[in-house]
């Protein structure tokens, strides 16, 4: 089992910036890729950014290129999501997810429903 915790969301004013952390404990070892999705109000979750832990390879939603960072401390066993440039549409909650499967290709990386584990979620609230 693999234990995620969220944390750094907040309330910023549009064209602000959050780090957000994702700290994993238990069996983090066997852990192959972790992402952060996000779910505003009344939509579905959607996913935002992803790396594969071991290559440090990343994958982005276009809705985010440019303006947002994953990053990992596999040292520290912890990811990261630097957002820039927010945007009021940016609002919502988000989720760090972990999964140990072997994956290849953004769509793989992409799909809610290949990540076995998930955070709490944290919320991030942009103002105009």
């Amino acid at each position: 089992q693999v234990q995620l915790v969220e944390s750094g969301g907040g309330l910023v004013q549009a064209g602000g910036s959050l780090r957000l952390s994702c700290a994993a404990s238990g069996r983090t070892f066997t852990i192959y890729a972790m992402g952060w999705f996000r779910q505003g109000p009344g939509n579905e979750r959607e996913f935002v950014a992803a790396i594969n832990r071991n290559t440090g390879t990343t994958y982005y939603a276009n809705s985010v290129k440019g303006r947002f960072t994953i990053s990992r401390d596999n040292a520290k066993n912890t990811v990261f999501l630097q957002m820039n440039s927010l945007k009021p549409e940016d609002t919502a909650v988000y989720y760090c997810a972990a999964d140990p499967n072997p994956r290849v290709g953004y769509s793989a990386y992409e799909s809610v429903g290949r990540y076995d584990y998930w955070g709490q979620g944290t919320q991030v609230t942009v103002s105009s």
